[in-house]
Order: structure tokens, then C-alpha cells, then sequence
């Protein structure tokens, strides 16, 4: 016998590069080309053409053009998912439980930790901000004025809670009316015996798919991030970051410390999970979060993400995932710490102990209190304010960073609902804990093949 000569083909050296890896490249090359535009269309002119007699502006072509238009169906794409992905998976989650009690619990902790985050990212916003006085020795002046929104009272956010028509809530994207009809449609399809069960499986099948939509359009992302940073950075103002460098990098850096400190420490001494794992899967929702800067547009990442990659039962992530993308503002609790102490120092107002105090009580309350209005970061900064008799036109001094602090801040908020995900699921023997620590998880699931289309067709 002669031994084959056979010799298998050696392995790819380039393997495809990941979901994760592109996104970022996308990223950075839409601040890169974003910025050259900034600098290459200033005050020294512009470029333009003619098109059938029409001057086109080449920056206006390609920033509130192409920009703005592939970027804005971006947003849109992901948005439309955030409605039909919550109700249904949340129905399923909902018809799933054997116990409806377990409702209570998982609210109950849900709720208890998103509060006590967000008192603690706003309780080290102010001591960083006490300690490194961004304020101090400024002169900054402005014309513009701030004219705050009234924020509703903590007992009619709890009235709007509940739907008078869910349709309507549907159509307005309204979370908390969304999250209670579907809880209530849940636990109703248990109580209905076999025809609730048929319903389940429709449900079941409906929530594959739109996981399976959500897939595709996380392939379209990297497009997606590198035109929506492209147009921000070519017109952002950086001598408005300049002049407040000092706020900026203290706002950045309690986030960082927030995100990358405080989240590992609750997540560890409440669950025991390695802090490292939840970090690294959070990858490419954090991404997607600072690139789109809206909690419910990202929503479908971030529950694919507690799901298929941490292994959060659907029963759990269903409920806790859309919840903290309404009432979790670890972010915004943040920037509003630093900027009440950034405020207080411009306007060369001392406060007391109290008043850091109330401030942590007010801004962490308002997180709850202002679920789901519209604009809320800068309601809650301006209740904040009144509180403490700080003038609230100081608003108007920051709004012009605000922008880039609020891409941030957005990733530090969807991190935080998946920290918590994954706490209620272990606390509820709902983690699987394989899928948690196997880093390759939910990778395969990111993958779209089109040839299996065709494959099916035929």
C-alpha cells in the first residue's frame, strides 16, 4: 500500500474579518474623513460644480447629502426594528413564565438596580467634579439662552404608564405603554390554555425572524457608523470643545471610570460572572450606541446581544433590556453631576453639602420620574439646577459639546443594561452561564449567507 500524496489545503491566512473589527474601521474612517472635511471646507470657501446650469456646493453634497440621507435611513432601519422586536419578545418572555409572580421580582430587582447605578455614577460625577474644579477661573460668556421644558410629576409618568390605546403607543414608540401591554397580553395567552399556546408558537416564530432581521442590518452597519461619524465630525465646532476641554475630559473620564470600574465591581460582587467577558461582548452594541447615540435605536443590538452572546433568557433580557433603555441614564446622571458643579463654579455660586445632596437625590429620582419624555437628558439637568437655585441658562454654555459626550454616554447606558440583564437572569437561575463564558458565542449567529437564499429557493 502507497501512502496518498494527498495533502489537505493549508488554512486561510485571511480570515474574514469580524462583525466587531469592521464597525470599528467604519468608525474611525468616518472621524477621519469627517474631520478632513471639517478642515478642508472652513472659513477659507468651498468647492463647487455645475449641474445642468445648478451651482451644487460639494460640501452640500456630500454632508447634508449623501451623509445625511444614507445615515438618517441608518437610524430609521434600526428604529423600526425597536417597536415589533420589544412587544414580541417581550410577549414571548412574558408567556413563558410559569409563575406570574416572578413578574414582580424581576421588576422589582430591575428597577432597584437601575436606581442604584444611577445614584452612583451621578455620586462620582460630583466628587470628580469637586475634586478637579472644571469650572474654576472661566469667563465665559454667551448670548444664547436655555428655556427648560416642564417636567411631568413622577405620579402622572406613573398614569402614562398605562395604555389608552396600545396601537397609538406603538406608533409613538411610547416603552413603558409598549412593555405594559405586552406584559399584561402575556400573561393573558397563559391563562388562555390551548389557544394561548398556539399563539406562543406564532409568537416564537415571529421573534426568530425579526432576531434574524436584525442580523441583516448589523452586517449594513459599518456603512451605516462611517457616514453618521463622517457628518458629525465635519461639523463639529472644535474650538467649542477648546474652550471647555476641561469639562469634556472630566465627563469622559467619570464615564470611563463608570463604565470600566463601577459596572465590573456591582457585576462581580452580584452575580460572581467575570466582569472581563461582559466588557468584550458589549463590543459592538457600545459601538453601534455611540455611533447612532439613542438607547432605543440600538435596542435590537443590545438585546441580541444579552441573548444570544451573554445568554440571558429571552424571559429575562425581555423585560429588564427595554426597561433600561427608558429609565437606565447612568450616562446622563453623569454629564449632569459634572456639569451642576461646572455651572455652579462658572457662575461663582457656592454650594453646600446639602445641595450635592439633593442634586444626587433629585437626578437620580428624575431618572425614573422622566421615563420616556422626549429630550429628557437636559429636562432632568434643569430640574437639577432649579433645585439647587442655579440659573438654568448655564445649560446654554455646554449644549455645544454636548453632542459628542452624549455618543458616549449612550454606550456607558446600553453597557449598564446588559450588566443588569445579566444580574436578574443569575439571581433567577435564568443565565446560561456556557454561553456567558464562551467567547465565541453568538458570533456564527452574526453571519449572513446569501447563498442559503438560493439554496432555499431551489
Amino acid at each position: 500500500m502507497t501512502k496518498s500524496n494527498h495533502v489537505s489545503p493549508p488554512k486561510s491566512a485571511n480570515p474574514k474579518m469580524g462583525l466587531t473589527a469592521r464597525i470599528f474601521i467604519g468608525m474611525i474612517a468616518g472621524i477621519v474623513i469627517g474631520a478632513l472635511l471639517n478642515r478642508l471646507f472652513d472659513d477659507s470657501g468651498d468647492f463647487s460644480f455645475s449641474v445642468l446650469g445648478i451651482q451644487v456646493s460639494t460640501y452640500a453634497l456630500l454632508v447634508d447629502g449623501i451623509f445625511n440621507v444614507i445615515g438618517s435611513i441608518f437610524i430609521a432601519s434600526l428604529k423600526m426594528l425597536v417597536v415589533p422586536l420589544v412587544f414580541v419578545s417581550l410577549v414571548c418572555g412574558t408567556s413563558s413564565l410559569s409563575d406570574p409572580s416572578k413578574l414582580g421580582r424581576l421588576g422589582g430587582k430591575s428597577i432597584l438596580l437601575y436606581i442604584g447605578t444611577t445614584a452612583i455614577a451621578i455620586s462620582l460625577a460630583v466628587g470628580f467634579a469637586l475634586l478637579v474644579a472644571p469650572g474654576e477661573g472661566l469667563n465665559l460668556e454667551t448670548n444664547a439662552t436655555y428655556v427648560a421644558k416642564e417636567a411631568p410629576s413622577l405620579g402622572q409618568v406613573i398614569i402614562n404608564m398605562m395604555p389608552t390605546n396600545p396601537i397609538n403607543a406603538m406608533a409613538q414608540g411610547n416603552m413603558l405603554q409598549i412593555i405594559v401591554f405586552a406584559v399584561l397580553f402575556g400573561i393573558a395567552m397563559t391563562m388562555t390554555g390551548a389557544t394561548g399556546k398556539r399563539l406562543t408558537a406564532v409568537f416564537d416564530d415571529l421573534s426568530v425572524v425579526i432576531m434574524k432581521l436584525v442580523t441583516i442590518l448589523m452586517n449594513l452597519a459599518p456603512y451605516g457608523v462611517f457616514v453618521l461619524m463622517a457628518k458629525l465630525f465635519s461639523t463639529v465646532d472644535f474650538d467649542t470643545i477648546k474652550s471647555l476641554i476641561k469639562y469634556f475630559a472630566l465627563v469622559m473620564f467619570v464615564l470611563g471610570v463608570h463604565a470600566f470600574v463601577s459596572y465590573p465591581i456591582i457585576l462581580k460582587l452580584l452575580s460572581g460572572l467575570n466582569p472581563l467577558i461582559l466588557l468584550r461582548k458589549m463590543r459592538d452594541a457600545a459601538l453601534f450606541a455611540f455611533s447612532t447615540s439613542s438607547s432605543s435605536a440600538t435596542l435590537p443590538i443590545t438585546m441580541e446581544t444579552a441573548t444570544k452572546k451573554l445568554g440571558v433568557k429571552s424571559s429575562v433580557a425581555s423585560f429588564t433590556v427595554p426597561l433600561g433603555s427608558t429609565i437606565n441614564m447612568d450616562g446622563t446622571a453623569i454629564m449632569q453631576g459634572v456639569a451642576t458643579v461646572f455651572i455652579a463654579q462658572v457662575y461663582a455660586v457656592d454650594l453646600s453639602l446639602s445641595d450635592y445632596m439633593m442634586v444626587i437625590l433629585t437626578a437620580t429620582l428624575a431618572s425614573v420620574g422622566t421615563a420616556g419624555v422626549p429630550g429628557v437628558g437636559l429636562i432632568m439637568l434643569a430640574m437639577v439646577l432649579q433645585q439647587v437655585n442655579l440659573p438654568v441658562e448655564g445649560i446654554a454654555l455646554i449644549i455645544g459639546v454636548d453632542r459628542l459626550l452624549d455618543m458616549t454616554r449612550t454606550a456607558v447606558n446600553v453597557t449598564g443594561d446588559c450588566m443588569v440583564a445579566c444580574i436578574v437572569g443569575k439571581s433567577e437561575n435564568e443565565l446560561d452561564t456556557h454561553t456567558y463564558n464562551d467567547l465565541e458565542a453568538g458570533l456564527k449567529e452574526e453571519e449572513v449567507h446569501l447563498e442559503d437564499i438560493n439554496k432555499k429557493s431551489n
